[in-house]
């Protein structure tokens, strides 16, 4: 009984200290790999928030000419967001409308939005004939914007 008792433990292997850490260590490297590939996405997440935060604008604001004879006169922030109350124009983690002002003779506007994280900003502007702009500033060093310049003239 006694012998067969014995076998049995024998028997029963288990994993040695080598090949746990050789485990462990290939699980950190997919771990290095993975998390800056992961980081990088959520900041473009943020980019993306900003872009549509200035394209939800950029409708209110046509909305704002529509219900004012076509001129965006004494159009603000703040009468964007009572338009479109989706705008958010208070600081959070993503995007925050920090710019609508009317531009020439007040024919045309301009309105910007900013990433919270990365403070890429991102601007739509409408010119006199009915032209769109768009165009993204990021801060230097900042990855945000087509090419990763500073400025880019769309995006």
């Amino acid at each position: 009984m006694l012998q067969s008792l014995r076998q049995r433990t024998g028997d029963e292997g288990g994993f040695t200290l080598i090949e746990l850490l050789v485990v462990i260590l290939i699980i950190g490297i997919l771990a290095a790999i993975a998390i800056p590939a992961f980081l990088s996405q959520k900041s473009k997440a943020y980019d993306s928030s900003a872009k549509t935060l200035a394209q939800t604008a950029q409708t209110a604001a046509e909305t704002y000419a529509t219900e004012n004879s076509g001129t965006y006169e004494n159009m603000t922030t703040a009468k964007l967001q009572a338009i479109e109350p989706s705008i958010n124009t208070t600081k959070t983690n993503e995007a925050m409308l920090i710019a609508a002002t009317p531009i020439e003779s007040n024919e045309g506007y301009e309105v910007t939005a900013e990433a919270q994280t990365t403070k890429d900003k991102y601007t739509i502007k409408r010119k006199k004939g009915g032209e769109l702009e768009h165009t993204c500033k990021a801060p230097s060093g900042g990855t945000g914007c087509p090419g990763h310049a500073e400025t880019s003239s769309s995006w």
